[in-house]
């Protein structure tokens, strides 16, 4: 028996959205494919598995925490939803959180996630995006958000210069970050074909061109 197994015994995981036993996120609380939102930040296409809100609000949060199951389960739901979105030579990029939300949870949580989904899909990670600006976005106003450009640089051009990637993030809202990190890999000669992110977070009064579901990212 393995010493997972053992502390899955002594101490089952519970729902990080309503708290039932034996399920790190439970089926009741796991998105629909309904929920599933296709999305547009410019010309980038955008999809989330759901509106950043109720359980999988919960979830996020429980991750963003230091809950490294809730994101492995929330990585897991990104890659059954969209797999059939991603092609085998599209390399995943996560969008970098500052150096300081790295200290306070002891991982970048976009990353976790681009690292679940290449498990689960056989794609390939590249962490070569780099915040030029220590500010997060969180708790800025959302003309501030979208005045706040050119904070990424890719740190490895010769990498990604001629190869098809996908952005993968935890949470968007006005996508500016998005947007930012994409302009970041198109200078490094990148072609950005779409964004993975768990949830869509809409400001009051936010609207966004939603898209249909043609082709993959």
């Amino acid at each position: 028996m393995t010493f997972t197994s053992i502390l899955n015994i002594l101490f089952p995981s519970a729902c990080v959205g309503c708290g039932a036993a034996d399920a790190v996120v439970c089926q009741a609380c796991r998105p629909a494919r309904d929920d599933a939102l296709a999305f547009r930040v410019g010309a980038l296409g955008v999809d989330a598995l759901g509106v950043y809100e109720g359980s999988l609000r919960r979830a996020i949060l429980a991750f963003k925490r230091g809950r490294r199951d809730a994101g492995d389960a929330l990585g897991d739901m990104l890659a059954a939803r969209f797999a059939a979105r991603l092609k085998t030579e599209v390399l995943l990029v996560p969008v970098p959180t500052t150096a300081r939300r790295r200290a306070e949870r002891g991982f970048d949580q976009a990353v976790f996630l681009a690292q679940a989904i290449g498990r689960r899909t056989g794609l390939g990670v590249l962490d070569v995006l780099l915040q030029t600006a220590g500010d997060a976005q969180r708790g800025r106003s959302r003309s501030a958000r979208l005045g706040a450009g050119q904070r990424f640089r890719c740190a490895g051009a010769a990498l990604v210069a001629g190869t098809r990637v996908v952005l993968i993030d935890d949470v968007a809202t006005t996508g500016a970050t998005l947007r930012d990190c994409a302009r970041a890999l198109d200078a490094a000669g990148a072609r950005v074909s779409g964004a993975l992110v768990l949830a869509h977070a809409l400001e009051v009064g936010q609207r966004f061109e939603r898209r249909e579901e043609k082709s993959a990212p």
